[in-house]
């Protein structure tokens, strides 16, 4: 059993228990958009791994200097600094990867894992870590895009890493070989092979929680109760569900299906007190 908040136990967090991309699905706006190929997947993983891990690092060390109401605002330019110098990085050294990639590069300071991760992990928890807390989501990341990219790349273009290793069929010169599915490198494409590896690694994760080995849940308040959800503190219906006694998600579930229940019945009384009104005119 590994001890949790040990540099091991954050990296099979972020590899596996919490993958960001098949168990959280978070990031998905790079996810679909830059994996036409998987040097691309690699490119956009790393580069946000060295933000991760650092700005983790620099967060958890300032965390009890930076005032708690403009801690958003200091965790952004925190990120946007290591991100322009990844920025100036690849567009020196890896020009080509840098044109590839594009806007989402800049993007980087605004992708949830990064200030979710800060916000839940960084700023609560020591330096070292925070700092392979950082690496395991990033490494997580990487992992996920790049083996999307790999199979849309493969089954879209018949290429690995650029490589051509199914020779493509020429219609001209009545050559056999193998056609290009096209859609896997559009837009499409990501959301089939996403969907795909989503399903896989939830079937993993029945196989083993059937043969008694369970990976645990996600921490969330819809999992465990406010008690567990990192955005506790500054949840506006902590106080509504613990005063409901909501500490699981059967009861969360309960107290949120008669919040939507109070809402129908209220906005029906309206229309009605609204027809009564134009009747008595």
């Amino acid at each position: 059993m590994i001890k949790e908040n040990t540099p091991l136990e954050r990296l099979q967090n972020g590899i596996i228990k919490e993958n960001p991309t098949f168990v959280l699905m978070l990031g998905m706006c790079p996810t679909l958009a830059v994996t036409t190929s998987a040097i691309n997947g690699i490119g956009m993983g790393l580069s946000t791994t060295l933000v991760l891990a650092l700005s983790n690092l620099i967060i958890s060390l300032l965390r009890n200097i930076i005032p708690d109401r403009v801690r958003m605002p200091a965790f952004i330019v925190i990120v946007a600094s290591f991100v322009t110098i990844v920025q100036f990085l690849l567009q020196g050294y890896v020009p080509s990867l840098y044109s590839s990639l594009g806007i989402y590069i800049p993007l980087i300071v605004v992708n949830c894992i990064i200030l979710g991760r800060a916000e839940s992990y960084a700023s609560k928890n020591p330096p070292i870590p925070s700092l392979f807390d950082g690496l395991g989501m990033g490494l997580g990341f990487t992992m996920s895009i790049t083996i999307i990219g790999l199979v849309r790349e493969f089954i879209g273009a018949g290429t690995l890493f650029g490589v051509q290793v199914l020779p493509l069929a020429d219609a001209a010169s009545g050559k056999a070989g193998y056609t290009p599915v096209s859609i896997f490198v559009m837009a499409p494409g990501a959301f089939f092979i996403l969907a795909i590896l989503v399903a896989v690694m939830k079937e993993v994760r029945l196989h083993m929680a059937k043969k008694g080995k369970p990976l645990p849940g996600v921490q969330g308040m819809m999992e465990d109760g406010c008690s567990a959800c990192p955005m506790a503190d500054h949840c506006m219906g902590k106080a509504q569900l613990e005063s409901a006694g909501a500490t699981d998600s059967a009861s969360v579930k309960k107290v949120v299906e008669d919040n939507q229940k109070a809402i129908k019945e209220a906005v029906k009384k309206d229309a009605s007190s609204a027809e009564s009104g134009k009747d008595g005119e």
